[in-house]
This record gives C-alpha cells, structure tokens and sequence, in this order.
C-alpha cells in the first residue's frame, strides 16, 4: 500500500463553523445542557435494566457526546453510513452505553430500543460492537485500538479528499497500551489534522486509580511533543468543552488535535460521585429512581441559574 509522504501536500483542515452571536450562543448553551442531561438520563434508565454497568463512565463524559453529537459532528441520524458523516470512533468499547444514550438523543437508534440494553438479540450491547449498532464505527472490546484505528480512518479520508472530521474517543486507561503512543506519534506524523481525539481522564481503571496503574502525567506536554495541538480541560464544563471543540475545529494548520478532559465518575448524580469504587457500579432497584431524580434536581437547578443570569 502507498502511504502518503510528509513531502506530499496535506489537505486543508475541514472548515470551522460560524463564531454565534451572544444570543445565539446562548441558546445553544442552553440546547447542549439539554441534551447532556437527557444524555445521562437515558444511560441511568439502561443501566437500570441490568442493575449494573459502567453508568460511571456515562455520566462523566456525557458532556463532551453531547457538544460532538449536537454541536460539532456531521450525520444523518437516517443513513448512519452517509460517506459524507464526520467518524465518530468509541475506543473504549465499555463506554458503549454512553454512546449508545448520545445515539438515541440523536435519533440514530430509536429510543424504543433502550429496554432491550444488554439482552439477548438486542442491537445494544454492553460492549460496543460495530456489526449489531448503527452509528458505531467499531468495535471497542480490546482496549487501545481505537486511536490507531482513527489513524487508519484520517489517512483514508485524506486520500479522498474527503473534508470529514474523524472523531475518537479514548481513557487515561488505555495509555497503559503501547499502540496507543505508536498511534500518537504516527498522526503528528501524517499531519492528520482532520483527527480530533478526546482522551477522558476520570483516573480509574478496574486495576485502581489510573496514574497508580501506570504513571502518565504530564500528559500534556507528552501529546504536544508528539505533535498534537493540545488542549486540557475539566470535562464535565459544558462551556470548555464547547469552547475547546470550537478552537480544535477552527485551528489552521497540520497538526491533529487533542483534547485532554478532567472528568469525574458518576457527574451528575452526588450519592453515586461519592462512592469510593465506581468503575463498574451496581445499583440496589430502589436507588435507580434517586439516580434520576438526583440528575433531574441537578439540571433543573442549573437551567434555573442559568435563566437568573441572563435575566
């Protein structure tokens, strides 16, 4: 196979969207908090019925699904594989149930389907699986692929001349894998600058916390040493989070982005965050109905706040 060359010309990176109005940004801070806390609701009510899962995991990154899927990431929720969608690649195929609930926000998979989480014959299961799911680009049980397989994606793309973003989704767990670091170097590499990778760093794996695990930091300066445009940011700030997308989108020149999210297990629901082990969580039936209403207080809350200040 012809690879392409450094001394090859590098396609120009998508184009970025509009900067809004103050008003207009308003209203889609407001859409996105919407869309993040019906993220995580649907997420509780599947882990709910297994009784368990890594509803952890869900609810710490449901921000960022929620600026990809509703304020970044191009699709059609009707033809999941329209050439022209921007990828959205899940690595750490655990977090499926995550994807699963931006999915059905986004209508890609009907929401019908959520009691069928984890079942037999179910198109949902508890590990991604890119045969039985639309909209899931890979399959995400061996943990460290999915940034290499984003590599594959962005060069392919780039040889199309395809002006398509490749998103991937990967966890301060999978830095213990080596492919992982070789798919970093070769992305500065190839100037893949159609690559936004976002890596959720929650510090914990089923082994303990992740840094114990396998020392990583500073995490950042690794990422710009390989030649990534690099940013860190808390991940469960819907405004950083939004505003770190935007600055990845609009960035003019070859280097693949990345974004470093700080996120905490469990966002969104307080008796949950303040479990000591939250890796895979198993959730008594009484507790799940507190869940929600947690989450549904919480939001309202903030969407109450949110209207004061703008008042």
């Amino acid at each position: 196979m012809n690879y392409p060359t450094q001394s090859q010309p590098t396609a120009v990176a998508p184009a970025a969207p509009p900067v809004p109005t103050a008003d207009a940004a308003a209203d889609r801070m407001t859409m996105l908090a919407d869309k993040a806390w019906r993220i995580r609701r649907h997420a509780l009510r599947m882990g709910e019925v297994q009784g368990q899962g890594y509803i952890g995991q869900a609810l710490d990154i449901a921000d960022v699904l929620a600026v990809a899927y509703f304020g970044a990431l191009r699709y059609r929720a009707d033809d999941p594989d329209w050439e022209g969608r921007d990828r959205f690649l899940l690595s750490n195929g655990h977090y499926a149930i995550a994807l699963y609930a931006a999915l059905i926000e986004a209508r890609i998979v009907p929401e019908s389907e959520l009691e069928t989480y984890g079942s037999d014959d179910s198109r949902l299961p508890m590990s991604g699986m890119a045969r039985y799911t639309p909209g899931m680009e890979m399959s995400g049980g061996s943990l460290g692929q999915g940034l290499a397989i984003a590599v594959g994606h962005g060069l392919g793309l780039k040889r199309k001349a395809s002006d398509a973003w490749v998103y991937t989704l990967f966890s301060d767990g999978e830095l213990d894998e080596g492919a992982v670091w070789e798919a970093l170097m070769s992305a500065g590499h190839w100037k893949l600058n159609n690559m936004i990778a976002i890596c959720d760093v929650n510090n914990q794996q089923a082994d303990g916390p992740s840094g114990q695990v396998m020392a990583f930091e500073p995490l950042e300066q690794k990422m710009q040493a390989f030649g990534w445009f690099t940013q860190r940011i808390d991940g469960n700030n819907l405004a950083a989070v939004v505003a770190a997308f935007d600055r990845a989108r609009a960035l003019q020149d070859n280097r693949p982005r990345m974004i470093i999210c700080d996120t905490r297990m469990c966002c969104g629901v307080p008796f949950l965050e303040n479990r000591e082990k939250n890796h895979f969580i198993r959730v008594e039936p009484g507790e799940w109905q507190l869940a929600l209403q947690q989450l549904d207080e919480r939001h309202a809350a903030t969407q109450a706040g949110a209207a004061g200040a703008g008042a």
